[in-house]
């Protein structure tokens, strides 16, 4: 069904981070969907094998590279329809684990980056008079589970978002926020294979009883990029496998008793 309102047929989707585990995932499900994909990344080998029609490469740690090489994009091809900005980093820190430098450099990634490369796309939206952003930022942003400097970043993603919302909703463009819980990726491995009981003490935290799939934050840009969702602005969506909703292993400890 190509004039399904779910299709994203003949529309050009820019994906940040494209060679990670959401990343690659996110490549499939917008291909999937009909869209013409170009990938972002880092280096062009994490991009190999990937069904795209075009790439960019850039390191979202270097604010001024990154704005560079997405203007560049922009002179050669014009706006895409839709962006996702996916690329991420942390490094499972707590507060006492902090410094300057530890704090500049998940800000740097996780929120300058993703402002350099995104705030350019936005203008160009803009001026044309349409498009979509999809921010993946996590749970981080809704509450407090670790992690303190990644959690500015990703919430100041969900401020960003608003205010791309608020401010360029009368030129046509719209942002939207999707906050992954723990995704099995392949990032799980190197902790899983130091502690194969990791997961006994992370999964009764998820209503769900399991970790979400990159599938399922997939899923959730490519609606949040097509028709169907085109009055859809400003928005914060959980994939979280229902950490958010509440917090069972109090449920369970105290009320329970188990």
């Amino acid at each position: 069904m190509t004039n399904s309102v779910f299709r994203l047929d003949g529309k050009t989707v820019l994906i940040s981070g494209a060679g990670g585990g959401i990343g690659q995932a996110l490549v499939r499900n917008f291909v999937a969907a009909g869209a013409k994909v170009v990938g972002a990344d880092r280096e062009a080998g994490m991009l190999a094998g990937l069904d795209l029609v075009g790439t960019v490469l850039f390191d979202q740690a270097d604010a001024k590279g990154t704005r560079a090489a997405v203007e560049r994009y922009l002179a050669d091809h014009g706006a895409p329809d839709a962006v996702v900005s996916n690329a991420g980093f942390t490094r499972a820190e707590t507060l006492d684990q902090l410094d300057d430098d530890v704090w500049a450099s998940e800000l740097g990634i996780n929120l300058s980056g993703a402002y350099a490369m995104t705030d350019p796309i936005v203008a160009a939206m803009a001026a044309r008079g349409s498009g979509s952003l999809v921010f993946i930022s996590s749970v981080n942003a809704l509450g407090h589970y670790g992690n303190p400097a990644y959690s500015a970043a990703k919430a100041g993603l969900v401020a960003y978002a608003k205010a791309i919302a608020v401010e360029r909703g009368g030129q046509g463009v719209r942002a939207n926020v999707i906050c992954p819980g723990s995704v099995r990726t392949p990032a799980w491995d190197h902790r899983l294979a130091a502690d194969p009981t990791l997961l006994d003490n992370v999964l009764p935290h998820y209503p769900l009883g399991r970790m979400v799939l990159p599938v399922e934050v997939a899923n959730a840009a490519v609606f949040f990029a097509c028709e169907a969702a085109s009055g859809i602005t400003g928005t914060v969506l959980p994939v979280d496998a229902g950490l958010t909703a509440g917090n069972l292993v109090f449920v369970d400890d105290v009320l329970r008793g188990k």
